[in-house]
């Protein structure tokens, strides 16, 4: 399982470890990725995902998942999120014309 954030794509950064004594050895930055099950509202289904803590307050921020995913472009989403918006912005299409 790749350790990247399916909702805004945060991943792995790289680094270094520098001591007391300015030695420097290499070390990985890893995001801080939950297991979270997100309600559609559009689509009335749940969704579980892996994101990280910055991605879940962006989330509420914006109003919960409908409302992120729409807001988001495409090229900043994982491939599972952009079938959710698909999804979610065929569901409020249909229920604006009817």
């Amino acid at each position: 399982m790749s350790r990247t954030c399916e909702l805004t794509g945060k991943g792995v950064l790289s680094g270094n470890n520098v001591s007391h004594a300015n030695n420097k050895t290499r070390r990985k930055f890893l995001p801080n990725l939950c297991r979270v099950t997100l309600m559609s509202e559009a689509t009335g289904q749940s969704y579980r995902l892996r994101v990280s803590a910055a991605a879940l307050r962006s989330v509420e921020h914006r109003g919960g998942l409908d409302a992120f995913l729409i807001k988001s472009g495409e090229g900043e989403l994982s491939p599972r999120a952009r079938l959710i918006r698909k999804e979610i912005i065929k569901k409020t299409a249909e229920q604006a014309a009817a």
